[in-house]
């Protein structure tokens, strides 16, 4: 790996900015993986997924503090904005509404949150929208158009991040525009676990997808879970992503294109159990094309931060740096947060380069 100040994006880490409260049982096994977004009044937020006893998790909401110097400190608690009350949030085991991120959509006026509901089949996609970050209501889960041969609403699927913009999908239509990444295993009754690859894939470690969901300019909110056209974005590549990858912050739109930071796992993962205790996460940065983000015009070959400190290390599962939050600062810093080991938030300073070499439509350059 090269030097880390040779790689044109890197992350900075501003430190631990929250941690589970040992006084609170809805806090006892930490917080981590915040959605992260401006109010109408330019205060920043975190909608951090909250874990109880049990692997239970809530969408917590907390003001960001910041120093005299810019940076943020700590933050301000204020509640819950969801809780798993929903048939398709709770199982016979637990509950969940987990690892949240948060859109504000332009041209929709409106904050659009994607989560993983943990109910009775699994993770899936959800959605819930808001006009001023106190009242969410839930749109219920995500649905996709049978394509390629295959339902996807049958797999499990997360890490769902949603553009800012509308942009063009396949038809020209403007979309809501979303990346996610289902899984391909399905498990039938007394069976063990096996592929369902969708037509034409061949690569079976989870993947990021892209996907539309037509606007209808005359009735905006109307059909916005609804999900279709749905174009295979990335796979797993190197070393460090040898398991998988999803994506990680939602989009921002730079001189260069589309900036998706991203994860990448490598390690093994243990069938059967929920927490994993041999995987790695690290981040990434790609660029995406400006008008068609189905392309990618760079991808990171090396990790844009891995797990080195000992709060990334040590925790409810070690060895685990999870971007999820971000914030465009002036001019080309952006603030990135990211769970540490499944028990707490970090910050860390990027800064978007001058200058950047992309690479041409269908060649991925290391």
């Amino acid at each position: 790996m090269p030097d880390q100040r040779e790689l044109p994006f890197q992350i900075e880490r501003l430190g631990v900015i929250m941690a589970g409260d040992p006084g609170d049982p809805n806090e006892s096994w930490g917080v981590l993986n915040p959605a992260s977004v401006r109010s109408r009044d330019d205060e920043l937020f975190l909608f951090p997924r909250v874990v109880a006893d049990k692997n239970l998790s809530r969408v917590g909401k907390a003001r960001v503090l910041f120093g005299e110097g810019g940076d943020p400190c700590g933050v301000e608690r204020i509640g819950y904005a969801l809780e798993p009350t929903e048939s398709y949030e709770r199982n016979p085991w637990t509950a969940g509404c987990e690892d949240p991120r948060i859109t504000f959509v332009r041209a929709l006026d409106t904050y659009v949150m994607t989560y993983t509901a943990y109910g009775p089949f699994g993770p899936r996609i959800a959605m819930a929208i808001s006009t001023d970050l106190e009242n969410w209501q839930r749109l219920g889960l995500v649905k996709f158009a049978m394509s390629r041969g295959t339902e996807f609403d049958f797999y499990h699927n997360k890490d769902a991040v949603i553009f800012p913009e509308l942009l063009q999908d396949p038809q020209g239509r403007p979309s809501l525009v979303m990346i996610h990444r289902p899984d391909y295993t399905m498990c039938a009754p007394g069976h063990p676990p096996y592929p369902v690859l969708p037509d034409g894939i061949t690569e079976p470690r989870p993947s990021m997808w892209i996907s539309y969901s037509p606007v209808d300019l005359r009735d905006k909110l109307n059909g916005l879970n609804f999900f279709q056209h749905h174009r295979l974005l990335a796979t797993p590549d190197a070393d460090w992503e040898a398991l998988k990858i999803g994506a990680g912050c939602p989009p921002v739109l730079t001189r260069h294109g589309w900036l998706l930071i991203f994860h990448g796992v490598s390690g093994q993962i243990l069938e059967g159990v929920d927490l994993q205790t041999k995987v790695h996460y690290s981040a990434g940065a790609m660029i995406l094309d400006r008008d068609d983000p189905s392309k990618v015009l760079y991808r990171s070959p090396y990790p844009i931060l891995s797990p080195m400190t000992s709060g990334e290390r040590q925790g409810l599962v070690n060895n685990v740096v999870f971007p999820t939050g971000i914030d465009e600062r002036a001019g080309d810093r952006i603030d990135v947060y990211y769970g540490m080991a499944d028990s707490r938030i970090g910050v860390g300073r990027l800064l978007v380069p001058a200058v950047l070499a992309l690479q041409e439509e269908g060649e991925l350059v290391a």
